[in-house]
């Protein structure tokens, strides 16, 4: 169950990663999944917002960009996050990087696993299982 995390044209590593790891296989195991191999990509604004531009065709700022590799309740998967992004947006929501980042990082884990959020519905499963599972950390 490879989890890694890189980063591209920032100098930047999370914290805990083997935590992160951990937490990381115990939702899917939640979710009855099996991870085959995530990757966490950690950028810039301007590098994320290239990836938006040229895959998505959206022109707006995000904090996270999820490729889906799944198959099955295999997961694998490429998650881009903008370390910008989610520094703003703790500063926005009041809260701390580290848990902004973590929300950041299971919201992407969640979207390999199938969930959506582009509806009301879907966004408001998608945080009660965000808050569920940051719960565990």
């Amino acid at each position: 169950m490879p989890i890694h995390f890189f980063s591209e044209g920032i100098a930047f590593k999370p914290k805990n990663q083997r935590k992160k790891n951990s937490w990381i296989k115990l939702v899917a195991q939640k979710e009855g999944k099996s991870i085959s191999e995530i990757s966490f990509v950690f950028t810039s604004d301007p590098f994320l917002s290239g990836l938006n531009l040229t895959y998505l065709k959206h022109k707006t700022l995000t904090d996270i960009i999820t490729f889906d590799y799944s198959t099955g309740k295999t997961v694998s998967g490429d998650i881009f996050i903008s370390v910008e992004r989610v520094q703003d947006n703790s500063l926005k929501f009041n809260t701390s990087f580290d848990d902004e980042l973590d929300r950041v990082i299971i919201h992407g884990v969640l979207h390999l696993f199938g969930y959506k959020d582009k509806r009301k519905g879907q966004k408001i499963l998608m945080r009660k299982k965000e808050n569920a599972y940051l719960s565990l950390r």
